[in-house]
């Protein structure tokens, strides 16, 4: 499953186009290819295939996190750890550059 989980990025590494992004809780570092003249740190962004495609605005991700959150809370801690470490990895390629 391809899931768009909205992540904040808290670093920037311009030098190497990419930046290190939370995603509740879990960081990693991902490619800022496409969004690179725009992104900066604080910016929400979702993530495909190891890449900040957009940036969103704070106030529609953090909703979008609250609800996540609440579908997480009805799954157990293998199916949490899995969505949430698996969530923007589709079959193409991996979430983490």
């Amino acid at each position: 499953m391809c899931l768009s989980i909205p992540s904040k990025v808290v670093e920037i590494d311009r030098d190497e186009v990419t930046a290190v992004v939370d995603t509740m809780g879990v960081k990693r570092k991902v490619g800022i290819d496409f969004i690179a003249d725009e992104v900066k740190v604080g910016d929400y962004v979702l993530i495909h295939i190891g890449y900040a495609m957009n940036i969103i605005d704070e106030e529609q991700a953090l909703a979008s996190i609250e609800t996540y959150k609440e579908i997480l809370e009805l799954m157990d801690e293998e199916e949490r750890r899995r969505a949430i470490e698996e969530g923007d990895n589709c079959p193409e390629g991996g979430g983490n550059r």
